[in-house]
């Protein structure tokens, strides 16, 4: 990887200098965590607003694990979200700008890895519950296989997106 913070060549004509692009990385970084973030909090508002539902006591043993699996999915979505914020309170006075951009996007990562399982985890639970287990099954199988050919795609034969 080369560059500053290792998201583009340092000849590519960008005029900035390493801390800048360090900046512009974190910004980015942070962008891309607001997103994050958005989403893990609408699907951990339908998974709260679930267990005060009048049919929640219909859910069977496996929905109702399948359920609290969910809620701990969030919350360590949740978690992650907030240690990029930590990290970046222990470490944006020490100058270390580039190693804050690369902790911040391994904590990133981890947690959109996270938030694919939850989000193919609540597809199940919905479709478990309205059809029945074989379809709920399905379909997290799809939506797990559906994310990674879609990732795989978007991340191309150099291992990174570009």
């Amino acid at each position: 990887m080369s560059g500053a913070a290792g998201d583009v060549a340092p000849d590519d004509g960008r005029n900035e200098t390493a801390n800048e692009r360090a900046d512009r990385n974190w910004n980015d970084l942070l962008q891309e965590l607001r997103v994050t973030q958005t989403g893990t909090q609408l699907i951990s508002g339908f998974l709260l607003a679930v267990a005060f539902q009048s049919r929640f006591p219909e859910l069977d043993e496996w929905q109702l694990g399948l359920y609290v699996t969910l809620v701990a999915l969030a919350a360590a979505s949740t978690f992650l979200g907030l240690a990029v914020v930590v990290v970046h309170r222990l470490h944006f006075a020490k100058h270390v700008k580039s190693r804050l951009v690369r902790d911040g996007g391994r904590i990133l990562v981890a947690n959109m890895a996270i938030v694919v399982v939850l989000t193919a985890g609540v597809t199940s639970l919905i479709v478990d519950f309205a059809l029945d287990r074989t379809a709920g099954l399905v379909a997290l199988g799809a939506a797990l296989v559906f994310s990674a050919g879609l990732f795989s795609l978007l991340v191309g034969p150099r291992g990174r997106a570009g």
